[in-house]
């Protein structure tokens, strides 16, 4: 059954770009259907005169006119709010009486609005958070408790990437000694003790995808890259030799955030050596994601964001919608002595192994494998991505070896895994058709020396030669004996 949901519009004025983002999908975990933003630099120019400049706000307000018509135009409800340049400026007044023209109603969020949007934007990405987020914005530097899916604690720094430059540019330490001091007199020194902090912020998430690919790393995905106190130490040695051509060169790095990157660098080192942080650990979710999170309600909230969002795939892109949920039960009796956080990867498999449906047939397990490694998923890591992608590329083209790429990313035990639930996906996919009938009616189960489906006896037509092939292949892989048992 089709399924439509609202479209929804942040526009979000932050002191140093102005971005609209429409969201359509499940409430849990909308995907952006469009997402752009401006350069604008408004706060730029409060440290030297306390105001927007005239630049700036031109630039900024412009923006504004064009995404109000674009939201217009895809019939979303939009949110509009503005963080610490509008906040901070003697002419914010002007700027928000402006985009009312627009029918833009801009709500100006306090420091500490601005803090929980960030927490709740980490939580609805990492619901088992437990450490320090840092939200690097242009005017101001966040940082917010997460634990037990709850933002607590909560402040904000007048630290913003655009004020870094003349606070450095004093004598030599200085700005060491300044953050440091804030950091002491706001009793947060050693509150991250052995935890990681959330990474929220485009320089930060800029400093992640330089490390990438200084480092070569396999996977360009910046959710969930972690970076160690030594790395940030080394990157920020680094990016002083590095040329300014070098870091353009780095995919997704823009020029204004390769400008600010050795600043951010060098806030970053200084806030995890006095919060004792154990890694920076990037969030590409933050401030926006945080509004739609924390307007749910409390089920909502509790939904899996992975499972939410591998249903929705397989929901758009397979054939039979329900067909993932059951398959992933049928086959749950193999796999029952894994460990309990493997579930919801298999569960996963699952839910996305219809996506290479519509593709060529020589390329549907390409085509899985793609979506599984590269998705825009959430609340996973790099190997469990890998895991994911293996059980796709297995189930779609009988693979029972490890793919090359996902070596790197996960340890051949884990791989493994996802072989054998590749390979039990595919016997019911090939054994149900798709269907949600033949997996209701039947069972799979396992012994110390059998793997056995059990059929009722009108089912039997349905254990067929190609059916037979695949069970022999699971059964071989799992070193047992495929059997045909009767029910009733």
């Amino acid at each position: 059954m089709a399924v439509s949901y609202p479209r929804t519009a942040i526009i979000d004025i932050g002191s140093n770009s102005v971005r609209l983002v429409v969201y359509q999908g499940h409430p849990r975990v909308p995907a952006a259907l469009f997402n752009e933003k401006v350069m604008a630099g408004l706060g730029r120019s409060l440290s030297a005169t306390g105001a927007i400049d005239a630049e700036s706000m031109a630039l900024a307000i412009g923006a504004l006119a064009r995404f109000a018509a674009v939201a217009r135009e895809m019939k979303a409800e939009v949110r509009t709010v503005a963080t610490a340049a509008v906040r901070d400026a003697s002419n914010g007044r002007d700027f928000i009486a402006a985009a009312a023209h627009f029918g833009l109603s801009v709500e100006l969020l306090s420091g500490e609005q601005e803090a929980t949007a960030a927490g709740m934007g980490v939580l609805s990405a990492i619901p088992d958070a437990d450490g320090i987020v840092g939200d690097l914005g242009g005017g101001s530097l966040e940082l917010v408790r997460v634990v037990a899916n709850t933002v607590t604690d909560r402040i904000s720094f007048p630290l913003g990437v655009l004020r870094i430059a003349a606070l450095r540019a004093q004598r030599s330490g200085a700005f060491d000694r300044q953050v440091s001091r804030m950091i002491r007199d706001a009793r947060w020194t050693g509150r991250g003790r052995g935890l990681p902090l959330y990474m929220v912020g485009g320089s930060w998430r800029a400093l992640a995808r330089l490390d990438m690919s200084l480092t070569h790393y396999p996977l360009p995905i910046i959710h969930g890259y972690a970076l160690a106190p030594q790395t940030v130490a080394r990157l920020g040695r680094s990016i002083a030799h590095l040329p300014r051509q070098r870091l353009r060169a780095v995919p997704g790095m823009s020029s204004a955030r390769a400008a600010a990157l050795g600043d951010a660098t060098a806030l970053l080192g200084i806030v995890m050596r006095e919060l004792g942080s154990s890694a920076g650990v990037a969030s590409t979710f933050g401030l926006r994601e945080g509004l739609l999170y924390a307007a749910l309600d409390p089920a909502t909230r509790a939904l899996d964001p992975l499972i939410v969002g591998a249903r929705e795939e397989g929901r758009l892109l397979g054939r039979f919608p329900e067909h993932g949920d059951l398959l992933d039960g049928w086959i749950a009796p193999l796999f029952a002595d894994e460990p309990a956080a493997y579930a919801r990867i298999r569960h996963a498999a699952c839910l996305l192994a219809d996506v290479g449906w519509h593709a060529n047939p020589e390329f549907r397990d390409e085509r899985g494998f793609e979506i599984a490694l590269h998705g825009n998923w959430v609340g996973i890591d790099a190997a469990e991505r890998a895991m994911l992608a293996q059980a796709l590329h297995s189930s779609l083209g009988g693979v029972t070896t490890p793919h090359p790429l996902l070596a790197a990313l996960a340890s051949p035990g884990q791989l493994d895994a996802a072989i054998r639930w590749g390979l039990a996906i595919r016997l019911g996919q090939r054994f149900s058709a798709g269907l949600a009938g033949p997996l209701h009616r039947t069972a799979l189960s396992m012994t110390a020396k059998d793997v056995t489906l059990a059929l009722k006896a009108a089912d039997r037509q349905l254990y067929a030669e190609t059916v037979e092939r695949r069970h022999a292949a699971l059964a071989l892989l799992l070193k047992r004996r495929p059997v045909v048992s009767s029910i009733g």
